[in-house]
């Protein structure tokens, strides 16, 4: 999997299967290959994607969790 969080949150906004493509330029994010959706809201100045994440929570929804690259923690 791989996970789009904001990074001055760490919020994970999207959570990926590895073989979509996420490219992320300076004003826009793609998801997709063709395009799938682009994220508006997010770009490379605000968005850090992490790849191989292979702990990621069972009920996981956008941000519900922050994930620091290693650990992932519950919104309170």
């Amino acid at each position: 999997m791989k996970t789009i969080v904001e990074t001055s949150t760490n919020l994970s906004k999207y959570l990926l299967e590895d073989s979509i493509s996420v490219a992320i330029n300076e004003s826009t994010i793609t998801v997709g290959e063709p395009a799938q959706f682009i994220i508006g809201d997010l770009n490379s100045a605000t968005a850090t994607l992490h790849t191989s994440v292979s702990n990621a929570p069972e009920d996981w929804e956008g941000n519900k969790y922050t994930f620091d690259g290693t650990d992932w923690a519950k919104v309170t």
